[in-house]
Formats: structure tokens, C-alpha cells, sequence
């Protein structure tokens, strides 16, 4: 025999897989109906525990580790399919429904919105290229922009999320685990540091240099060829530069966006010093109401998921099935649980098809807990 002819043979194995597959899919839907006319649970944990082990019992000791691999799927697959025809709470999808068909046909071009930081910062920058008026109202920190969405202070904020260079801001991805909001909004906006200084200051000179801790992780390079130069954290780019001017001195520096120069006064002693000129910084637009705007193709939802083998998988799995790309996973460890993290996805995949419906009626049975974060566009 050639290869040929062992392929023949694993196309015949393939159709007789098919064949018994649909027939035990078949045998399932019967399954549904009675559990769902005796109001039975579509999961039982201990059938299949022993299934599983019954399975790996009957074949070679060579082949269980597969059969452990190949089972759980098609238990999960086999829920999935009880679920659908039984029927799950559709209450998450009508409240989306109900959101698409609420919300106005075009984002606002004015309101309040919260943004991080004092007159100049990039949340600002990134504010005024989602809103043409907007009224802005600042607040020291990332918590305080949160807190104003969740009280009715604003109707927006306006947050960092992650940078092509430094990568995600944890500390966002923290503050979501706290606070309920949605995201209506993401906007990627080109982000040049500029090292900034009162008039007649010199390069050589400077001997402190302050900015956000993102913006000076993103300019290592320039940084580390400084010498004798004290690098000093502060909350913010723009705040970093208000300090520089107020400051008297002419031996200190902020690492800030160029509009800052303007506001504040200062010169410009070098330009866009961060590592890569493709450097991009991605903010959300989150407000405390559920708004879908037209054109919606991008998901972030949050998901606590079962901690044993093979639960990040099935997730996985289910995006694949779905052909929904999944453009961003993060992790975040959980506050109240060792070595347990909630899961951050960031899907492709428009609020209006038929995989998007599919996937949120299935969020239940594949994760311990989930949380719908929005679906948007995204600006760039």
C-alpha cells in the first residue's frame, strides 16, 4: 500500500465519523426535548465524569490521553445543541436589540465628557477626535473617570487601553472588574512624546525629566542616552508639562504631546523621542447607558472561566466554530481568588449576524461568568 491508498482508507473513516456524529447529535436533540418536558438540567456533571471515564477504560493505554482530549469537545458541542433547542434566557439579546433600535443613528457631536489628566493630555486629543464640542471635565486619575461615569457626572470618558509599544494599561483592565459601563466607542490615535522645557532651557542642561509611566516606557532608547538625568513618574503627560512650567527651573523637562508647548509655553528641546514611529495608543469611549451605534463590528465582553484544563480552550473553540476572529485577549488576575483571572476579549465580529446572536445566547455554558462590555466602532 502507498500513501494513497492510506488516505482512501482515512476518507472512509472520515464519512463514517461524520455519519455517527450527526446520528449522536440526533439521539441529543430527543435528549433536549425530554429534559425540557421533565425540566431536567442539559448539564450532569457526574454522567459525564463517568462517561469519560468508561471511554478511556475501553481503549489501549496509548489512546486515552486522546479520547480525555477528544470527549470533553464533544460533550461541550452536545450542550450547546441541547441548549439551542430548548431554548436559553435571551434577555441579554433583547437588551442588545433593544439598545441598537434606542440608540440615535449618529454619535453625538457634543458632551460631557470625563477624561484623566489636566488641559493637553492625549485622552484629551483622543476626546476631541470622537467629539467635535466636546465639554470636558478632568479628573486626576483613571478611577475618578470611571466613578464620574458610574454617579451621572458624565455621559462619556475616555480611557487608555493599550499602546503598540508598552502593550495593555493594567490598570484599566483592573478598573473594569469594579465598575459597570459600556464601551460605545474606540478611537486609535498616533501618540508622539516631545521633550518639553521652559524658554532658554538647554538639553545638556536637564537633570529631571517627568512624565506618565506609559509615555516614559515608551521612550526607553531616548532616555537611556541621557546621562545624569533623574526620570520622576507623575500622572500625567500634560500634568508633567504644567509641572515643568510652574516649576521656575530650567534643569527640568517633561516628556509630553506638542500641544503642551503651546498651552504651557514651553519649547520643544527634542522630537517624537519614543522607541517606534508606529506608535499608537488605543482609548475607549465607555458611558454607564448601553448605546449601539450603526456599524458595530468589534465585541469586548469579560469572562471568568473555570479554572482546570481545557477551559480556555473550549472558548477558543467556540470563536473558531463561529468564525469569529478574536483580535484581543488579556488576563487580569482576580482580586479575591489565588492564581484565578478574569478574561478580556476583544472580538471582530458585527452586532448584527447571526455568529454574534449565536455566541452570547452561548456565553453561559462555557464560562463560570461573563460580562457583555459593548459593541462598537472603532475610529483610526
Amino acid at each position: 500500500m502507498d500513501l494513497t491508498d492510506y488516505r482512501k482508507q482515512i476518507d472512509e473513516a472520515d464519512k463514517e465519523l461524520v455519519r455517527v456524529f450527526c446520528e449522536r447529535m440526533e439521539i441529543c436533540k430527543n435528549i433536549a426535548k425530554y429534559k425540557m418536558e421533565n425540566k431536567l438540567p442539559v448539564f450532569d456533571s457526574a454522567r459525564e465524569r463517568s462517561k469519560l471515564a468508561e471511554l478511556c477504560d475501553s481503549v489501549d493505554e496509548s489512546m486515552r490521553s486522546y479520547i480525555g482530549a477528544l470527549y470533553p469537545m464533544i460533550f461541550e458541542l452536545s450542550r450547546l445543541y441541547q441548549k439551542r433547542i430548548i431554548g436559553s434566557d435571551s434577555g441579554l439579546l433583547e437588551k442588545i436589540k433593544g439598545a441598537i433600535e434606542a440608540t440615535d443613528k449618529v454619535f453625538p457631536e457634543s458632551a460631557v465628557v470625563a477624561c484623566q489628566g489636566v488641559e493637553g493630555a492625549y485622552s484629551q486629543i483622543a476626546c476631541e477626535k470622537l467629539f467635535r464640542i466636546p465639554n470636558i471635565m478632568y479628573f486626576s486619575s483613571w478611577e475618578g473617570v470611571f466613578a464620574a461615569i458610574d454617579k451621572g457626572l458624565c455621559r462619556y470618558g475616555i480611557l487608555p487601553i493599550e499602546n503598540s509599544t508598552a502593550g495593555s494599561v493594567n490598570r484599566i483592565y483592573d478598573l473594569m472588574m469594579k465598575y459597570n459601563f459600556s464601551i460605545v466607542k474606540s478611537v486609535r490615535l498616533k501618540v508622539d512624546h516631545n521633550l518639553l522645557a521652559r524658554k532658554g532651557a538647554k538639553l545638556e542642561e536637564i537633570r529631571e525629566i517627568f512624565s506618565h509611566e506609559q509615555a516614559i516606557n515608551q521612550c526607553g532608547e531616548f532616555l537611556s542616552s541621557l546621562r545624569n538625568v533623574k526620570v520622576t513618574v507623575c500622572e500625567n503627560t500634560a500634568a508633567a508639562a504644567k509641572l515643568v512650567a510652574e516649576s521656575g527651573r530650567g534643569d527640568v523637562a517633561a516628556l509630553s504631546s506638542r500641544s503642551c508647548a503651546e498651552i504651557y509655553g514651553l519649547e520643544c528641546l527634542a522630537e517624537a523621542v519614543q522607541d517606534t514611529g508606529n506608535n499608537y495608543t488605543r482609548f475607549i469611549c465607555i458611558s454607564k447607558k448601553l448605546e449601539i451605534y450603526a456599524g458595530a463590528d468589534r465585541t469586548s465582553i469579560m469572562m471568568i472561566i473555570s479554572h482546570k484544563p481545557g477551559s480556555l480552550y473550549n472558548v477558543l473553540s467556540r470563536f473558531y466554530a463561529l468564525g469569529i476572529n478574536l483580535v484581543k485577549l488579556e488576563s487580569r488576575p482576580l482580586p479575591d481568588r489565588d492564581f484565578e483571572f478574569m478574561f478580556y476579549f476583544d472580538l471582530e465580529t458585527s452586532v448584527y449576524s447571526s455568529q454574534f446572536a449565536q455566541l452570547i445566547a452561548e456565553l453561559d455554558s462555557i464560562c463560570e461568568k461573563f460580562r457583555y462590555l459593548g459593541s462598537y466602532s472603532e475610529m483610526v
